[in-house]
């Protein structure tokens, strides 16, 4: 049960990183109101890496911002490296 939750959590936090991708570059191509850099990052250290680096890409979004470049592989790798020490 709590191995489940925590895959629920996992999966629907990547979907809302990577949406959150999709609606930031959307709104920058129609100059409206932005979500700020810190959310994204903050979206991504709460466990939804995976999705917000999957969006930079498919949208291309952020691909030029090296701090998003190196930032979301860089919280990915930290998150794995933790994950396998925690469960280990």
């Amino acid at each position: 049960m709590k191995l489940t939750m925590i895959l629920f959590y996992l999966l629907f936090i990547n979907l809302v990183g990577m949406l959150l991708m999709g609606m930031d570059k959307h709104r920058a191509r129609k100059h409206l109101w932005r979500i700020p850099e810190k959310t994204l990052f903050f979206v991504s250290l709460i466990g939804g890496s995976i999705g917000t680096w999957l969006g930079m890409y498919l949208f291309r979004h952020k691909t030029r911002h090296w701090y998003f470049v190196v930032g979301m592989p860089l919280i990915l790798v930290i998150q794995c490296v933790t994950a396998f020490w925690v469960l280990r």
